[in-house]
């Protein structure tokens, strides 16, 4: 059995126990939404007549609000400088159809939040009584001292304490040019 519903201005094909993401609903997690159905199909009977589908309810409980995928919008036109960028995360809820009609979701087909997988009902483990005799803490560890991350050597200089020496200016240009050529008229 399945059906078509409307919701947020889309429709959603869903069956009992789905998960699906409308647009944002207010209502807290653990609530229930009831979803207008506009077809029904049962097997080989199919209903459409609102009338009839006027007494049908789906119902859906809220899993967890979350945001869509990101969408880049970019305009540009060529040769003109103009561009303009803007983006957009649709607010999300997802729900999980519990009841078509008169069908419901088996108790131990709830989705659990987010994971997408059934929640299996678990017994409580038996509680196992404490030993009678309690053995001894073995003896505390004394803590291991973290070692200092090891210097980079300095090189070897004769004189380590002194600054280092500046480098010697270069002999002046004026002393280098050669003699100027006369010119003879």
């Amino acid at each position: 059995m399945y059906a078509i519903v409307r919701s947020g201005g889309r429709q959603e094909k869903v069956a009992v126990g789905d998960l699906i993401s409308l647009d944002r609903v207010g209502m807290k997690p653990g609530e229930t939404v009831n979803l207008p159905a506009l077809l029904l199909v049962d097997g080989d009977k199919i209903t459409s007549d609102a009338k009839t589908l006027a007494g049908v309810t789906v119902t859906a409980e809220v899993i967890d609000h979350t945001k869509g995928p990101k969408i880049e919008i970019l305009r540009y036109k060529n040769k003109t400088g103009y561009r303009r960028r803007q983006g957009h995360r649709a607010k999300l809820t997802e729900v999980q159809v519990i009841s078509i009609g008169d069908v419901k979701v088996a108790a131990g087909d709830k989705l659990e939040a987010k994971t997408g997988k059934k929640v299996v009902a678990k017994k409580a483990a038996p509680v196992k009584a404490a030993p009678a005799v309690v053995a001894e803490a073995p003896a505390a560890e004394a803590p291991v001292a973290k070692k200092a991350p090891a210097k980079k050597a300095a090189p070897a200089k004769a004189d380590a304490d002194k600054p280092a020496a500046k480098k010697a200016t270069p002999a002046k240009k004026a002393a280098e040019k050669p003699a100027a050529k006369k010119t003879e008229k």
